[in-house]
């Protein structure tokens, strides 16, 4: 099947998937489930079948560096948000995260140590996002048009990403896979429902769902040369599922 129809059949179903998914829980666990490579996957996925599986192998070293640029905007958006309105904390944020991005594009770093750090500023970043506020969060009802918007954003922002990648180089465009499309919109929409807290509790979420993304990236780096592109995502689908699963009863204690 040609990559292009591909693309329009399965990102729509992933991202559309995951969001009637996400519409049964809260705030906190909605952003936990937006920390599955929901775009990044089938990016890397994509760049697989089109590009090869080394073009992929080198784009997932950029997309766990994009581990970086995530905590970035989680922070600077939560602490943003205690004192300002939703327009400048995404403005701010969305600086923050491209800031890094620039960085860590001229940066290169050895993949353990690299893992590493990805994990260790995904704990840190924790600890240092605001306390939980003591006030009671309203349910987040989406509009009519919710799913259609993110399946569209998504299945557009795939696209062109993909189609654009041998241009961008697979280095940028594992960064740019982690554009935290579907965050920034859960962030806005809760800040505007329910102030700094709910910002800081979808936030609060996407960093524990970020311990899902590194076990997928690292599984797939180690797999997707060696046993070819099936056994990979497989085998990455699977190591996210049980890191995911392990995080939401944690998750559950705290929010």
């Amino acid at each position: 099947m040609n990559t292009f129809v591909l693309k329009l059949i399965l990102a729509p179903i992933i991202i559309g998937g995951a969001s009637l998914a996400g519409r049964r829980w809260g705030p906190a666990v909605s952003g936990w489930l937006v920390g599955l490579p929901l775009t990044s996957g089938p990016v890397i996925f994509f760049l697989a079948l089109s590009s090869g599986t080394a073009f992929a192998a080198s784009a997932i070293a950029g997309t766990i560096s994009g581990g970086f640029s995530l905590a970035a905007f989680c922070l600077a958006y939560a602490w943003l948000a205690i004192r300002f309105d939703w327009r400048v904390a995404l403005t701010g944020s969305l600086l923050a995260y491209f800031g890094i991005v620039l960085l860590m594009q001229n940066i290169i770093i050895p993949f353990v140590p690299l893992i590493s750090a990805v994990t260790l500023t995904i704990v840190v970043s924790l600890f240092l996002m605001p306390k939980n506020e003591a006030t009671q969060l309203s349910a987040v009802q989406p509009g009519r048009w919710d799913i259609l918007s993110r399946i569209l954003i998504g299945t557009i922002f795939i696209i062109a990403l993909t189609e654009l990648a041998p241009l961008l180089g697979s280095r940028l465009t594992g960064l740019l896979a982690t554009i935290p499309l579907y965050t920034a919109i859960l962030t806005v929409f809760a800040h505007r429902l329910n102030g700094s807290a709910g910002a800081a509790s979808i936030l609060r979420g996407l960093l524990f769902g970020l311990f899902g993304f590194a076990a997928f990236f690292l599984t797939l780096s180690l797999l997707i040369e060696k046993a070819g592109i099936t056994v990979g995502f497989l085998a990455a689908s699977a190591a996210a599922l049980i890191v995911q699963g392990l995080t939401f009863l944690i998750l559950r204690r705290v929010r």
